[in-house]
């Protein structure tokens, strides 16, 4: 069976604001709210609106990531231990005609 790697880059979300989607993840991992406060912080989606659905739904994808891993520390704190070490993925083998 072949693979075929997919290697995700980074991307701008907002071209009007030059927002990309590691400011939205850095924003979610630093505790950033809601979308209202994503928007008010780095004025993302809020000139031509042509990236609103992208920028919500990458907002609500990293602060459901950023979610997951504070819960791990906690839980990882109340056992006694201090390393969490969270790797994020960057590639995703898909076999090739699934």
């Amino acid at each position: 069976m072949r693979t075929i790697r997919i290697t995700f880059r980074p991307m701008i979300v907002c071209v009007c604001h030059r927002v990309s989607d590691r400011d939205i993840a850095r924003a979610a991992r630093e505790g950033c709210a809601s979308f209202d406060e994503l928007q008010h912080d780095t004025a993302v989606a809020t000139a031509c609106g042509a990236c609103h659905d992208c920028a919500r739904d990458t907002f609500h994808h990293h602060a459901a990531q950023a979610g997951a891993a504070s819960a791990l520390a906690v839980a990882a704190s109340r056992c006694g231990t201090s390393r969490v070490h969270i790797v994020p993925r960057r590639e995703t083998a898909v076999a090739a005609g699934a």
